[in-house]
């Protein structure tokens, strides 16, 4: 029989198919967890590559930014020691990294309950919007915000909303839910990921609320396609809840990881669309480049 008999090899492509079978599901599983987690870190990339969002930090979040340096200032000058030796009665010398993210944690609280919600959301709407401009997505937002075509670049080009527009809508129960899970970071070994996860869990299901808002979906349709993306949205929601740990900065990761999550939206519309319409190009990268106003 000849070596190149397809038949020869037969036997041996559906052994190596068995032997791979038992593997793919939590390849794939790993494969959409990466894939998703990626988006916060890929959005700081294209926040700082793009300088028309810079003003959207300076001219609100640089001062909340100082202000949350102030909470986290008070926060370690005076809790920090209290709770860590606390800690260390059942942690030894390990309680400081508990301690540590206890106390970002307690600041995250009192951030999101002053800041977030009023003053940062509108930043965020604006940084969403502006980079689904950016990949030639405008008719998703044409009709829920006025648009100035002429403007030298994307956020420019963003008139006052004509309708709600909330990236995440601030909850009470979101506030409640970090208050309710801070204590996990007593537990030792897994406490500080199993808080971080949980928390992030819900940060990653709200990621894609103003997408959702953008299509006009009912509260049940944004349940049942929400449901569709669990899995990713735990990991990108991590990630992100990771970012917002960070003291000062984490305003600013709240932006990047609103262009993260836009970045995503722009694939997922690129799949959408293209299943609809195969013979429709749909453009993945920016369809329009801004050159900043030389006046």
């Amino acid at each position: 029989m000849s070596s190149s008999d397809p038949s020869a090899t037969q036997p041996w492509r559906s052994r190596a198919q068995g032997l791979l079978e038992p593997a793919e599901r939590p390849l794939g599983y790993l494969t959409r967890a990466l894939k998703a987690a990626a988006y916060p870190i890929w959005g700081i990339y294209y926040f700082i590559r793009h300088p028309e969002f810079y003003p959207l930090f300076a001219g609100r979040l640089i001062p909340l930014s100082i202000m949350s340096f102030l909470v986290y200032f008070i926060l370690f000058t005076f809790a920090f020691l209290p709770q860590f030796a606390f800690l260390a009665i059942f942690h030894g010398w390990a309680a400081w990294f508990n301690a540590v993210v206890l106390v970002l944690g307690e600041g995250l609280v009192i951030i999101q309950a002053l800041f977030e919600g009023f003053f940062v959301d509108e930043c965020r709407v604006d940084v969403f919007d502006a980079t689904l401009i950016n990949h030639g997505l405008i008719d998703l937002i044409a009709p829920h915000r006025l648009l100035f075509p002429d403007a030298p670049n994307s956020v420019k080009m963003l008139g006052k909303p004509t309708t709600a527009a909330a990236y995440s809508p601030w909850s009470l129960t979101q506030i409640i839910e970090l208050i309710v899970f801070l204590p996990l970071n007593l537990v030792p070994v897994v406490g500080v990921p199993a808080f971080i996860v949980i928390t992030g869990t819900r940060l990653g299901k709200l990621c894609h609320y103003r997408w959702y808002k953008l299509r006009g979906l009912s509260r049940r349709q944004y349940k049942e396609e929400n449901a569709t993306r669990t899995w990713e949205y735990v990991w990108f929601g991590t990630v992100a809840m990771i970012l917002e740990l960070v003291p000062v900065l984490s305003l600013f990761f709240l932006l990047t990881s609103t262009a993260g999550s836009a970045l995503w939206v722009v694939r997922l519309e690129s799949e959408k669309r293209r299943a609809l319409n195969p013979e429709e190009p749909v453009a993945t990268a920016e369809a329009v480049t801004y050159e900043d106003d030389p006046v």
